[in-house]
């Protein structure tokens, strides 16, 4: 029946939609995905576990759950959630090469197969999530669609790189310091974070980091990060803390008017030595467009910046929490293969890193976090007066691959390499408060530039309204499904 159509010109609602109305079956569209992921990965490397047996085998069944998103395929990002059975590497060339495998899916990973998504593989990431691309030593890089010789963003770089190539129309995706957002921005996709705790890590893990890591997708459209939302939020037993309920589906937000909103925005961030950098010119121009773009839809728009984030301690404090979270990773992936991994077989990044987590003392660690929280706290103020803080998402164009490499003789040169590249996003991920990346604009290059907007704690519900009506005053250019 599809056999002038393909995925890639379509979210993942649509496709739903073509398959209620019997325009299209299950395994129509997964094989049309697979297809596309035959044809193109071998350049893109997004997909690094195939699990197209399966996937046919899921959408030929009867028992295919009769979901809002029944034969929908989605990918899987290859560290955080689980697929049962499957291959688990976190990027880890000493994981792959032990063939570790969970025996179960993760909550994340049930509740998309209720929903009726067909897995029909995994996605490409960073050593351990720690850098802004997809190029760990265990798989080959993923290279981003819009041009192959730049990054993807990362961590959850081979997601992005297959909604943004059309290999799938949807893929999960997971955020400690940008992981959703840069990838989003540098491919051209919506990637919304959600709140601290809005998403259960059940079984495994009842936080990462401290609350760090956040779980959701990446998108072609606003309603699909809606309706993934709706499926996976809430608390579940033995969660150790979740965000505030919303009060109805946020589905209902995407056509729900937003008001006369008041909006700051900046394009500067602080510096290492508390001196304010500008972004790259290209970025300073979307936050423009942007910002005109808001203004058009009635909303006010003004110059402004939270000052307790102007505070140039917030690197090192976050540093403080990466690195023995790095430690905290390594350890737990030696215990896994039942041998200490050694320093030759991980990147130099985290090898320095874990190896800083080592030296960093309990009441280092935890001061750390009082110093966060007190920040933060301040910091809130902001959203007392404004109700949105726009910036640039990254402050850069897509960067080249190879950008964030190390060397033993300068391990740690690769996360202040990324740090210079994503100034904006980890802030939120210490704060707790849901962001999102916004696909807005192109430069004349053609690269994808996005912009973020950050909202109060807990108010997705206002991140997406604002989003969806960007996106119907201006409707996303996924350009690079063209190939």
């Amino acid at each position: 029946m599809l056999a002038s159509m393909n995925v890639s010109d379509l979210d993942a609602t649509a496709c739903a939609e073509l398959v209620r109305s019997g325009d299209t079956t299950p395994s129509e569209l997964v094989d049309l995905a697979i297809a596309r992921i035959e044809n193109h990965n071998p350049e893109l490397g997004a997909v690094i576990i195939p699990l197209f047996d399966q996937a046919r085998a899921e959408a030929a069944s009867s028992t295919l759950p009769d979901g809002p998103f029944r034969g929908v395929p989605i990918l899987i990002k290859d560290i955080c959630a689980t697929v049962g059975g499957v291959l688990h590497t976190a990027g880890l060339l000493p994981l792959k090469q032990a063939s570790h495998r969970y025996p179960h899916d993760s909550y994340l990973v049930g509740a998309l197969r209720k929903a009726g998504f067909i897995i029909v593989g995994k996605t490409n990431t960073s050593e351990l999530g720690i850098l802004p691309s997809a190029e760990p030593p265990a798989w080959p890089p993923s290279r981003n669609p819009y041009d192959t010789t730049r990054s993807t963003g990362g961590s959850s770089g081979g997601s992005a790189c297959a909604v943004a190539a059309g290999l799938v129309p949807i893929a999960h995706a997971n955020d400690g310091g940008g992981s959703i957002r840069i990838p989003a921005s540098c491919c051209g996709l919506f990637g919304l974070k959600p709140s601290r705790g809005r998403v259960s890590f059940a079984p495994n893990l009842g936080d990462i980091n401290g609350g760090l890591v956040n779980e959701l997708v990446v998108t072609r459209s606003v309603r699909d990060a809606a309706a993934v939302l709706d499926l996976l939020a809430g608390t579940l037993p033995g969660d150790p803390y979740t965000a505030p309920p919303q009060l109805r589906p946020y589905t209902a937000e995407l056509t729900a008017r937003p008001g006369r909103l008041k909006i700051g925005f900046t394009t500067e961030h602080p510096g290492l030595d508390g001196s304010l950098v500008d972004s790259h010119p290209d970025c300073v121009a979307a936050v423009a467009h942007t910002a005109r773009l808001l203004e058009s839809l009635g909303h006010h728009v003004e110059p402004a910046f939270p000052a307790a984030l102007r505070d140039p301690e917030w690197t090192p404090r976050f540093l403080t929490l990466w690195a023995v979270g790095v430690t905290t990773e390594l350890d737990e992936a030696s215990r896994t293969i039942g041998r200490r991994i050694q320093q030759h077989e991980v990147e130099s990044v985290t090898w320095g890193l874990a190896e800083l987590g080592r030296l960093i003392s309990g009441p280092a660690y935890a001061e750390a976090w009082r110093w966060i929280h007190r920040n933060a706290r301040q910091a809130a103020t902001f959203w007392e007066d404004f109700d949105l803080f726009l910036t640039p998402t990254v402050a850069e164009p897509p960067v080249p691959l190879g950008t964030f490499a190390t060397t033993d003789d300068d391990p740690l040169a690769g996360i202040f390499r990324a740090a210079d590249f994503t100034p904006f996003t980890p802030l939120f991920n210490a704060t707790g408060q849901p962001a999102c990346s916004v696909p807005l604009h192109h430069n004349a290059a053609g690269l994808p530039i996005g912009v973020q907007l950050v909202a109060a704690y807990g108010r997705e519900d206002l991140l997406l309204r604002v989003a969806a009506q960007l996106e119907a005053a201006q409707p996303f250019d996924h350009r690079a499904t063209r190939r």
